[in-house]
């Protein structure tokens, strides 16, 4: 691990090596299938741990893969990490899975890096690395899960016209918003910090729109680490998305 890397840095620099980690694992091939996922959550997890204990010793640290512990409610700035989002889709070999690393500073997510290294030649987004937006389309296109999309989403999409593209995991969502690949990325029906708080960060970044879905923002680092809902979007959409999610009729469960 290279020293004297600032928080920006540190987020893109354990996202990219754990996202090569991933790699390896996948390639070696001595697992499949749920094995597979369950191979690169702990392999990843490790690394991520042990390097952010080494690098920032007096932070705290919430991991999806790891047991959670009250001594972070006492530190403003907490590391929040999703060692490998899409556990589902990396061990079917697919390309939709991503790697989180987020710094929450007194609760907003302030420092952030997504890879995604399924992708042809990997991408890294992160907070550091902020540019120009693509054009948006003519329709506005909307992700939802490739398994079970939220009928909320289906309700917003219906409304406003929305192409829905299905893919998988979270992160992967959420910066194919940054990416230009989508316009809107709605979730409901659960998630948990580490699921959205890189994500956030890296999209705050990119000048998008990121809050829960009636408005209130995003706010990491809680007792309960339960997110139930994300809406990552253009700016210029927010407000009619907020709109449509506040149909009282609107129900349904994500991913």
């Amino acid at each position: 691990m290279s020293a004297g890397l600032d928080d920006a840095a540190l987020a893109a620099h354990l996202a990219d090596y754990a996202g090569r980690i991933l790699l390896l694992v996948r390639d070696s091939g001595l697992f499949t299938g749920k094995a597979l996922g369950k191979a690169g959550d702990q392999v990843a997890n490790q690394f991520l741990i042990h390097a952010l204990r080494e690098q920032r010793p007096d932070d705290g640290l919430l991991s999806e893969e790891s047991q959670d512990t009250p001594d972070r409610l006492g530190k403003r700035r907490v590391w929040i990490i999703d060692p490998l989002d899409g556990t589902r889709e990396y061990g079917e070999g697919r390309s939709d899975w991503a790697v989180h690393v987020a710094l929450a500073i007194d609760g907003v997510p302030t420092v952030g890096a997504v890879a995604l290294p399924g992708l042809d030649g990997g991408i890294l987004l992160a907070t550091d690395r902020a540019g120009p937006l693509p054009e948006a389309a003519a329709r506005p296109r909307l992700a939802v899960s490739r398994t079970r999309p939220a009928a909320e989403a289906l309700t917003v999409a219906e409304k406003l016209g929305a192409e829905l593209v299905p893919m998988g995991s979270a992160g992967a969502k959420a910066m194919a918003v940054v990416r230009g690949d989508v316009d809107i990325y709605l979730h409901s029906g659960g998630q948990f910090e580490w699921d959205s708080a890189a994500p956030a960060a890296v999209a705050l970044a990119h000048g998008l729109h990121a809050s829960r879905i009636d408005g209130a923002p995003l706010v990491y680092n809680q007792q309960d680490v339960a997110m139930p809902d994300l809406l990552i979007c253009r700016k210029d959409m927010a407000d009619s998305l907020l709109a449509a999610c506040r149909n009282p009729h609107i129900g349904g469960k994500d991913a």
